[in-house]
């Protein structure tokens, strides 16, 4: 094992003995030796490690922890063997207690809304940070897994950070419906000119397994178009669009986004990055036959959906277009009352934040899954005079770093 010295730093695969410090984005804990930032996974606040370095970039270096010298109270064994350094890279936190887990991501959430989004401490207190556990545990809840597939013709999963195919034989985070499917190595399957393997169990009860190559499905088992149960409603998709990978998620969002928007009869209403339509059907219930809701989405497939599962909802309009080109171009208009937002993981960006503000809603639900680029646009709220009122998180995927966030932000008074 190295010791710290003074030296140029740490080389890759050099073992150092270091104390972790904090959470950080990514799945980390950061350390330091002799100043020089290291970022440790399989690490936990407070432990003494052996790290083995696994990155070497300008100013920090990428680790994981190979042997714990001092564990924390938090740490468990992880329930999948391959939740494990230079194994699968899927699972984040298998080695974190399950409440220790909800601690670490509203950490991460209080760090990246200070750091980026500007706010103090004194207002993250008033705010209550935390993240809230969904129903159905730890394990078994993704209905969505993409297996990617190696050069003898397996499926498994990823190394992290890697396009190196790890061959595994059950993925402990899939649906158990997933689990059970002749997908893996030791079912005896393989997948000869695929490049993945799509597969979705479907809160209505469909399963589908598709074989991906250059993008395009080439083999397709099971239904094509799935249904989904959610917010009261049955939805039909095609199995490879966008839909919650947990099974509560969907109804989860929709709560919540009701209960920080309250929306009125006869409010207008705009679902900004609509998908299917799920808040846009929610809020055509609250808003009633005197209101109007708009859901603006750029994706076919999400037009497509929305038009098919909305088609009962007169008083909705769907808008094939980019958020911010529909903002921009006056494709929808006000005046608008209530918005929901829930742009993809990249944020909605400076651009639509202005162009929403200025369109005058009397409040925006923000439905974030990237705690970093939500803190962004909190920031350009803020500099427009609006305020996060109210901030909820949910553990809408377990074992992993992810995080899901819904915000109240309000006009200046």
């Amino acid at each position: 094992m190295a010791e710290p010295t003074d030296g140029p730093g740490l080389a890759e695969a050099e073992r150092v003995e270091l104390t972790v410090g904090a959470v950080a984005p990514g799945g980390h804990c950061v350390a330091r030796v002799d100043g020089q930032v290291v970022f440790v996974r399989h690490a936990l606040p407070g432990e003494r490690v052996v790290a083995e370095v696994t990155e070497v970039h300008r100013g920090f270096v990428r680790a994981d922890a190979v042997t714990v010298l001092e564990a924390s109270p938090d740490r468990v064994e992880p329930p999948c063997p391959y939740a494990r350094p230079g194994r699968c890279g899927g699972c984040d936190l298998q080695h974190v207690a399950p409440p220790a887990q909800r601690e670490w991501k509203a950490a991460v959430v209080r760090e990246q809304l200070v750091r980026l989004g500007g706010l103090t401490d004194a207002e993250l207190d008033a705010l209550g940070v935390r993240v809230e556990a969904l129903p159905g545990g730890q394990l078994g809840w993704r209905s969505r897994v993409r297996y990617a597939v190696d050069a003898a013709d397996r499926a498994g999963l990823l190394k992290h950070r890697s396009h190196e195919v790890v061959p595994i034989d059950r993925c402990l985070i899939a649906h158990p419906t997933i689990q059970r499917l002749p997908v893996l190595t030791p079912s005896g399957a393989r997948w000869p000119d695929a490049e993945a393997v799509e597969t979705v169990a479907s809160t209505g009860g469909d399963v589908t397994v598709t074989a991906v190559a250059d993008g395009t499905p080439t083999e397709v088992q099971g239904p094509a178009v799935v249904r989904e149960v959610a917010a009261g409603r049955e939805w039909t998709l095609p199995a490879s669009a966008f839909w919650q990978v947990h099974p509560a998620a969907a109804d989860t969002l929709v709560t919540a986004v009701l209960e920080l928007l309250d929306p009125r009869p006869g409010e207008s209403a705009w679902d900004l990055y609509g998908g299917a339509g799920l808040f846009a059907a929610a809020l055509a219930a609250r808003v009633g036959d005197t209101g109007r809701v708009t859901s603006v989405e750029a994706a076919a497939q999400g037009v497509a959906a929305a038009r098919e599962n909305l088609r009962d909802l007169p008083r909705v309009e769907v808008v094939p277009a980019r958020v911010e080109t529909a903002l921009a171009r006056r494709r929808i208009t006000g005046p608008v009352d209530v918005v929901v937002l829930d742009p993809p993981r990249t944020g909605a960006g400076a651009r639509v934040v202005r162009e929403l503000a200025a369109a005058g809603p009397r409040a925006v639900a923000y439905v974030a899954c990237d705690p970093a680029a939500f803190a962004r646009d909190v920031r350009t709220f803020a500099e427009l005079g609006w305020r996060l009122a109210a901030l909820r998180g949910f553990d809408l995927f377990p074992m992993t770093q992810h995080v899901e966030l819904v915000g109240l932000l309000l006009p200046p008074d």
